[in-house]
């Protein structure tokens, strides 16, 4: 039975890994949006499917018999898009819900917003910024005068002239973060809700030296989907429905 994940985070390589290690046929599935991807084992597919009715037009012609969605929290068309094509083809759909970080302990010091838009309003009233939120949604900050922005890959739009990009990837550690926040001399750091460790150091880091945080949060997840946490508990249940 083969298995398609819908891929781009670290969750989604660990499984890839996990089940041609346990001798499953596995395809990731890419949006395209980063050049150069972190290597994934098993195949790999760049692009979109055109729409839940490409998707389930490409389960049915590729024979998935399972569909895991190990997407980014904030990759909301094609969560939204796989729903629709499991129900229509009657694959089965589970989710790996990274962990919301609305529980960390300094969760309720921060400024939580329900938009980019609105993360960019309350980012005005600061000097320096540390945005992290990633090249998709820039465009939503470039009134803001005094940037610093982190991401993976350069945008396709040119920065704006006052902006300093910082090309890197995580994971993060706290001291490292703390040593940015400083060097930079950052007033706001400006984030999304995406959870989970992995850039969780800068939480900490700005919490400890005092830099206002900004959180954007994330839409909730789809309704009716089976939601696990890790890698390995999405392989019991690929095992499970084998």
């Amino acid at each position: 039975m083969k298995t398609l994940i819908l891929g781009g985070t670290r969750e989604g390589r660990e499984l890839a890994e996990l089940l041609v290690a346990d001798g499953h046929e596995v395809t990731t599935s890419l949006a395209g949006r980063v050049h150069r991807p972190a290597h994934i084992a098993g195949e790999v597919r760049i692009g979109g499917f055109g729409g839940a009715d490409g998707l389930a037009d490409w389960l049915a012609i590729n024979g998935i018999g399972r569909v895991v969605d190990a997407t980014h929290p904030f990759a909301e068309q094609i969560s939204s898009n796989a729903v629709v094509a499991c129900r229509r083809t009657g694959t089965p759909l589970l989710r790996i819900a990274r962990p919301s970080w609305v529980s960390h302990p300094l969760a309720g010091t921060w400024t939580w917003v329900d938009s980019h838009d609105e993360a960019a309003a309350e980012a005005a009233g600061y000097g320096k910024v540390l945005l992290t939120v990633g090249r998709q949604s820039l465009d939503h900050y470039r009134k803001l005068p005094d940037v610093v922005a982190r991401m993976v890959e350069l945008p396709e739009k040119p920065l704006p002239d006052s902006w300093q990009p910082l090309l890197e990837r995580g994971p993060f550690t706290v001291d490292s973060e703390k040593r940015l926040l400083h060097e930079l001399g950052a007033d706001v750091l400006v984030t999304k809700d995406s959870g989970g460790s992995l850039t969780e150091a800068k939480l900490t880091a700005a919490g400890d030296l005092g830099v206002r945080v900004i959180v954007v949060r994330r839409a909730p997840d789809p309704k009716d989907v089976p939601q696990v946490v890790t890698p390995q508990e999405a392989l019991a249940w690929i095992n499970g429905a084998s």
